[in-house]
Parts: structure tokens; sequence; C-alpha cells
């Protein structure tokens, strides 16, 4: 088993390097060519009424991120005078930056506007259990403000199986689940939309939809146009560079299903670096440094290694 704790202490220390206010909306100028990181991380002060839900929507972040960045606070009583990891720091993900790209394992969205040297990211609620997100490349064929909802049978059957039936169309309004605006997807039946719940974002809760807060659906809305590209991933591991340091990000893994996955860890974050060509040659990663990130799973970067040096063995980290 491996111990959490040296990369928790890590973080913190990260993380009391950029202690400073709520954020504004997460928007960043992309980083040059060869360099993947953006954002920092900061601490926030918890007051009485502070919960992670409202923390999260104060500053875009989703709830499940928000856990994971800070082990051992009670989510729905912090308590006064807590710090608070607000993880806002990220490795891009991989592939071309362009468009939406959405990275299930981090329940984020990265929208890349096109003729502009910068990225917008947004918390997403995805599929649960059962009705899991798709991993696919398609396009936004529609977009909708004040969407009216024709709930699908299969979702109808389910709700009437708990004693809550659903009509078949449900009007716009604060009682649609979709929220004042939707996108439609060239996947048949799925959606990035916003939400008649503010709880949920950043968690497995949808039937395969996107779900977004409110706000950001909106300004999403005033950029994206119809026929933007949409990659969908799934990676738990992301490594990037920044500065001339090599960082790991690591998330809990989930199956194509949408629920956390029982895999080889050590071995997926090996395939995650062996897809990166400029990292996967010339680069002396410190294993152990590895070891206690992926352990970790708190979605904060955390540096690695220094290129130029010759590679150590790759098998190490499997031990």
């Amino acid at each position: 088993m491996l111990s959490r704790a040296p990369a928790v202490a890590r973080s913190l220390s990260l993380a009391a390097l950029f202690a400073v206010g709520p954020a504004a909306a997460l928007e960043f100028p992309l980083p040059p060519p060869g360099e993947d990181i953006i954002g920092q991380v900061q601490v926030i002060t918890a007051k009485y009424e502070d919960t992670f839900a409202d923390i999260g929507v104060a500053n875009d972040l989703g709830y499940l991120e928000m856990v994971a960045a800070n082990p051992g606070v009670d989510p729905w009583l912090p308590g006064v005078g807590t710090q608070i990891i607000l993880p806002t720091r990220f490795v891009l993900p991989p592939g071309p930056r362009e468009g939406i790209v959405i990275n299930l394992a981090e329940y984020r969205m990265y929208y890349f506007p096109k003729g502009e040297n910068v990225v917008h990211t947004y918390p997403l609620g995805i599929g649960r259990e059962g009705w899991g997100s798709p991993i696919n490349q398609t396009t936004i064929t529609a977009k909708t403000a004040n969407p009216a909802w024709y709930p699908p049978a299969s979702i109808r059957a389910e709700h009437a199986a708990d004693g809550d039936p659903l009509p078949t169309v449900v009007a716009p309004g604060p009682n649609n689940p979709l929220g004042p605006f939707k996108f439609n997807l060239g996947l048949p039946g799925y959606l990035i939309h916003g939400s008649n719940k503010k709880f949920g974002i950043g968690m497995r809760v949808s039937h395969g939809c996107f779900r977004m807060l409110n706000n950001n659906v909106l300004e999403l809305a005033k950029m994206v146009p119809v026929g933007t590209k949409v990659r969908i991933l799934n990676d738990p591991y992301k490594f990037g560079v920044s500065g001339g340091k090599v960082y790991l990000e690591a998330h809990t893994p989930l199956d194509d299903n949408g629920n956390p996955s029982v895999v080889d860890k050590h071995t997926a974050v090996i395939n995650a670096l062996l897809k990166r060509d400029d990292l996967s040659n010339g680069v002396s990663l410190d294993w152990e440094v590895v070891r206690d990130v992926v352990a970790a799973e708190d979605g904060l970067p955390v540096e690695i290694a220094v290129p130029g040096a010759v590679m150590t063995n790759t098998a190490a980290v499997a031990q």
C-alpha cells in the first residue's frame, strides 16, 4: 500500500506559496509551445458558513476536485479559519489545443477559442453508474437558449420506478434540469447543458450528459459556435512541462462507464508517459515522487523531473 502523506505534504507546501483570495472565472493565457501548465494553486480561509459546494461554485471548481485537494477536511463543515486549497493549477490535456476538450477523469472542460491565445476551463458533472459519458470525438451541432426537456423513455421509466413520474415535456424554467442553455453534440442523446441544481457539478450525477454551472454554460454560449470540435478523453494522469521542469497531475481513474476503476495505476502512468514523445526519452524521473503523486490522486501538478538526463527504468514505478 502506497502512502499518500508525502504527496499531500508537498501539495500543502505548494499551496502555501500562493495564498490569495478567491479566483475569478478560470480563464488563462495559453503557455508557450512546449509548456503545458496554467494557473496557480490558491488558498483561502474558510468562514463559518462555507461548504466545499459553495466554495466550488464561487471559484469554478467541482465538488470532488475540492475533496481530493483537501484530504481530511470535512466538506460540509470545514470550520472557521481552516485553510482550504483551491486546485486552480492545471496541466493542459494532451492533444491539439482547439475547440472543447473534456477530460472525464478530472470532471473538467477546457475550451480553446479559435484565434485567441487563451483557454477557459470549467467543472462538469458527468455520467453516473450505468449512464457513463462517452469517450469520443464529435462537434457542437446546435445551441438552444431556455430549452425544454423531453425526457427519454428510459429516464421516465427510471423515475416511475422510484415513484417520481415525469411528464413527457418539462417547460423552460427553474424546474428544468437542462438549465438556461444547452449544446447538442453529434452523439445522439448527449448534451452539454446547465442545471437546476448547484450540487452535482464535478461529480458523477448525470445520465451521460455534461452538466455545467449556469453562469458557466451562459458564458460558454457566448463564445462557442456551432461546428466546434469536441474531444472527450478519460486521462487520469497528465504530464506537463513548465519552466524546464516536468510535472504530473493524477486523478482517480474511471472506467469507460464513468465509475472508479480498479487498474494497475503504475502501468497506466507509464503508458501515459510513453505517449509523450518529448518526455519518454531523455528525462530522469523521481519515481518515489511519482508513486506518491499517483497514490494521492489530489489533482495538483507536482514536479517529478528535470529534462536532460537519461531516463530511469520505467519498471521501477511498478514495484
